[in-house]
């Protein structure tokens, strides 16, 4: 045994005898204990950690365990801090001298971070000059001299008041003692009012130091650890690293980690979480709730300063760790928090800088990912009761009240702190949104001279300032960490007025404007609306251009130069996609900008007149005609129902320019496509790249089998999976086709060490590079109808698919609800009673032909059936007559049948035989 050692057992004798010396003293309650003799073990901790990482600084040393022996192999910081956790259980030699790297005490670290505000440090942390070397033996010696009286500190300094857990546990004890909760309510009242004394308070020594992540997983007692223990610890952390790795762009950019990412001189944080929250625990826990009052008075309070503060400019890292020890607070959406506490918070937090609410957004996505879903229901909550206690009306709308807006603006950062916790994708897959010049074009081709169209340029697209400071957006999200479903608010969408919101987003986006008269506008918050709301949005965006394209026609018209204010296509029903090209051809290169006018279809040797019906049936006949397998041009995925490009299409890329121009032109002029796509399209519209995750519905058996490969861990890959970075596809006509995934890729067999490449070049070949000529065309067509649209600002990838698809849910009772009658019809006349029965015993694809012909389209509206607003009205008496259908206006013209059984029958034949349209 080591000298240092035995003078540990001595130590230890006389630990033991001053601590029956002192019994008396050690009146505190068991948890503050245990959390005390935790903390003084991590000081220790902490000494082993540095001897390992940096050394005593003796270049002599023999010591083992420290790094300046030469004797310690490279480790990363998590194994470091597991293996001075061991050496702490054994015992194990400390170095006389000091590592190079000494812990900060609180009190230094204070001073260096606010040295009008310093704080003493508790006797655990004082420096070696009051109190010596901290040894295995003294730290629980040293328990027994915790702080008890602010004179016995070394430092006797005046200083702000603040927190700790070993202070509010010794409060709690006093109060428990006399029975009075007075002590408590004072302090509280004093740290929580105050922005130093609570940006002071439950303080650690070292910003997000490894220790702290492994002491979470460590068990309670750190004495004689076993190797499981070890093991477990190990393996936690490794799982840890792991988790935050995040996919190697394609070309060879580098991995990148949502850790890594988040990280940055300007994000240290000094809160002690894990003790925040054990503190929390305990004062929570306590029989009586008389300090809560007093505790949401201080909220209020430090709300009013931290307002102030940040109003007249003064952004200080104080005002930013007072606000996350607050918003620690768990009852903070409960009772008396919520009506008063939390509206005011969310008031002063509104006025924080973009580089403040992109440091709280970090800290959060790091340290509270915990946290980020209570948070979240307390500001829907608030906002929920807000909404119910408001009298809005169209001279005061919900945008006027400021602790709605307020709570809005803090679930913004709530909402990309989300993005950053959950798994994200680097961002070099996102690419730039090309413009229609931008791409590539064949000499002669009919687009060229559309895509020199300067008017027709960048799409334009806002750019959340939030989103550029974090560097993160959330098409990068592969996974959030929560839902982004759980940010909508559905009771706010139902009073928000859209029309009024849109008017203010567009005059927020005028710079020309001043400040103080810009409204607050929830598109610039899209997050919080459904999709349907949102739509109502693009709506009104959509129309407004309309107009004013109507506009322009007339004044050329008034001046001799007379234009269609329409986007007018003539087309034979058995020639539809042929004259839909040259229609869209001659308009590209004539006038880009028609794209943006009304549609307007007219089938040849048809009466019928398009008020909305006639379009709706344009697109469902090109939809049909261009994605037929026999058209070639894309193929069909058996087993997810979904069409992809076809890489060996003889069709030239007008055809594919083509079909992004129909998919631009359903969603401005509000048509839902029976269109069955995998989502990797609609995020590659958006401006992403498909990676290897978006082969899971793109192609379930290849993924699973690409997981299986990637999961393996057998040394024997090469020769159990035989295969190399040559892969073969086959192309429409079931032809095999062969490509090396790199250069002298049929030589280059798959194995532990390149089995991750492979997978994503594999799936970037499949996804990007093999269609890269087809996609490149389809999404400048879309491009040219959607560039000028808020349609990236309001919709995430899988939000365009609803727009572009509708919903999913074939609800009939919410269609039947939202009805309305005409003729003498009501919701009680018979004849209505049996239609509605005869309905809900449809089948589905019958459900579907009714909705085709009563209103055009077999596709549910974004938001569900409540949002079709079906007409039915009476068309005479008894007769022969088939219902009939005006489907511009959703109008379903029904005769009053006798019958259940002859209605039943009529419908039926109509709804089966329908097709075309004629002047009713």
């Amino acid at each position: 045994m080591s000298s240092q050692n035995k003078e540990h057992e001595r130590e230890d004798g006389e630990a033991s005898s001053s601590s029956a010396a002192s019994s008396s003293e050690l009146t505190s309650t068991s948890h503050s204990t245990d959390t005390m003799k935790r903390a003084a073990a991590k000081k220790l901790i902490e000494r082993y950690f540095y001897q390992l990482t940096d050394g005593c600084g003796n270049t002599n040393c023999d010591n083992e365990f420290c790094a300046s022996s030469g004797k310690v192999k490279s480790l990363t910081p998590n194994q470091a801090a597991v293996q001075a956790i061991q050496l702490f259980s054994q015992e194990a030699r400390l170095c006389d001298a000091q590592p190079t790297k000494v812990a900060r005490t609180q009190q230094t670290m204070t001073t260096k971070n606010n040295e009008k505000d310093s704080v003493k440090g508790d006797d655990v942390t004082k420096n070696d000059s009051c109190m010596g070397a901290i040894t295995p033996t003294k730290v629980f010696t040293i328990l027994n001299k915790l702080e008890t009286n602010d004179s016995a500190h070394c430092t006797a300094q005046k200083t702000v008041p603040y927190l700790t857990e070993e202070k509010l546990m010794e409060v709690i004890r006093k109060c428990k003692e006399a029975d009075s909760y007075s002590l408590l309510i004072r302090t509280l009242g004093e740290v929580y009012s105050s922005i130093p004394s609570l940006s002071a308070s439950f303080r650690k020594e070292h910003p997000d130091s490894p220790i702290d992540a492994v002491l979470e997983k460590a068990p309670k007692n750190l004495k004689n650890l076993k190797k499981e223990d070890v093991r477990i610890m190990e393996g936690d952390m490794d799982k840890d690293e792991d988790s935050t790795e995040m996919s190697c762009d394609v070309e060879g950019a580098e991995c990148q980690s949502s850790e890594s990412k988040t990280k940055s001189v300007k994000d240290e944080v000094w809160i002690d979480f894990a003790s925040l929250r054990r503190t929390y625990e305990a004062l929570f826990t306590l029989p009586v709730s008389a300090f809560e009052s007093a505790l949401v008075n201080a909220l209020v309070s430090l709300a009013g300063d931290v307002e102030l503060d940040l109003m007249f400019g003064v952004h200080s890292d104080e005002i930013l760790h007072a606000l996350v020890v607050v918003f620690e607070i768990p009852e903070l959406g409960k009772s008396e928090f919520l009506e008063v506490a939390l509206p005011q918070l969310c008031k002063a937090a509104s006025h924080l800088s973009v580089t403040g609410q992109a440091w709280l957004a970090r800290v959060w996505s790091r340290h509270c990912k915990t946290r980020l879903k209570s948070l979240l229901e307390a500001l829907q909550e608030l906002i929920t009761r807000k909404v119910l206690s408001g009298h809005f009306n169209r001279e005061y709308v919900v945008q006027d009240d400021e602790y709605i807006t307020s709570a809005t603006k803090l679930m913004k950062v709530l909402y990309y702190a989300n993005i950053l916790a959950g798994e994200l994708d680097p961002p070099e897959l996102r690419q730039e949104v090309p413009n229609s010049s931008g791409d590539e074009v064949e000499e002669g081709h009919f687009f060229a001279e559309a895509a020199g169209d300067t008017k027709n340029g960048n799409p334009q697209h806002f750019e959340d300032p939030l989103s550029v400071e974090l560097g993160v957006n959330v098409l990068d999200s592969r996974e959030p960490h929560i839902p982004f479903t759980e940010f909508y608010h559905v009771l706010l969408n139902d009073v928000v007025e859209m029309d009024k919101d849109f008017a203010y987003y567009k005059s927020d986006s005028t710079d020309s404007l001043p400040h103080m008269t810009k409204k607050f506008s929830f598109m610039k918050h899209s997050f919080i609306l459904t999709p349907a709301t949102k739509s109502l949005g693009l709506y009104y965006d959509n129309r407004i251009r309309m107009y004013s394209e109507r506009r322009m026609s007339f004044f050329h018209t008034v001046v001799g130069q007379p234009t269609n204010p329409f986007l007018k296509l003539r087309v034979r029903r058995d020639h539809i996609i042929e004259d839909a090209l040259v229609e869209l051809e001659v308009v590209a290169m004539e006038s880009p900008k028609d794209f943006k006018k009304q549609l307007v279809v007219e089938f040849e040797g048809e009466q019928g007149i398009d008020e909305g019906g006639v379009s709706k049936e344009f697109f469902q006949l090109i939809v049909e005609e261009i994605f037929n397998a026999d058209y070639g041009m894309f193929t069909f995925q058996q087993e997810t129902q979904t069409v992809w490009f076809n890489p060996t299409s003889f069709e030239s890329d007008a055809q594919f320019t083509l079909i992004g121009i129909v998919l631009g032109l359903a969603i401005y002029n509000n048509i839902i496509l029976d269109v069955h796509f995998p989502m990797v399209v609609y995020r590659k519209l958006m401006g992403k790249r498909g990676t290897f995750y978006d082969l899971q519905d793109w192609n379930k058996a290849l993924y699973k089998g690409l997981t299986e490969l990637l999961e393996y861990e057998g040394e024997d890959m090469e020769e159990t999976f035989l295969q190399t970075f040559r892969i073969c596809y086959q192309d429409v006509f079931g032809a095999t086709l062969y490509h090396e995934l790199k250069e002298g890729g049929d030589e280059i067999y798959v194995s532990q060490d390149n089995k991750k490449e492979f997978v994503d070049l594999y799936a970037d070949f499949l996804l990007n590079t093999s269609v890269e000529k087809q996609f490149k065309a389809f999404r400048k067509g879309f491009h040219m109808v959607t560039d000028e649209s808020p349609l990236q600002l309001l919709f995430r990838p899988e939000e365009v698919e609803e727009l572009v698809c509708g919903s999913k849910n074939f609800n009939f009772n919410e269609l039947e609800e939202a009805t309305e009658y005409d003729g003498g019809y009501t919701s009680d006349t018979p004849i209505i009673r049996d239609f509605w029965d005869i309905v809900h015993n449809m089948p589905l694809d019958y459900k579907r032909k009714l909705l085709q012909f009563a209103t055009g389209s077999d596709r549910v509206p974004v938001g569900g059936l409540s949002k079709l607003k079906l007409i039915i009205a009476r068309n005479g008496s008894d007769s022969d007559r088939l219902p009939t259908a005006h489907t511009c206006f959703n109008v379903l013209l029904l005769p009053e049948y006798e019958t259940k059984e002859k209605l039943n029958d009529r419908l039926m034949k109509a709804i089966k035989y329908s097709k075309g349209f004629g002047m009713l």
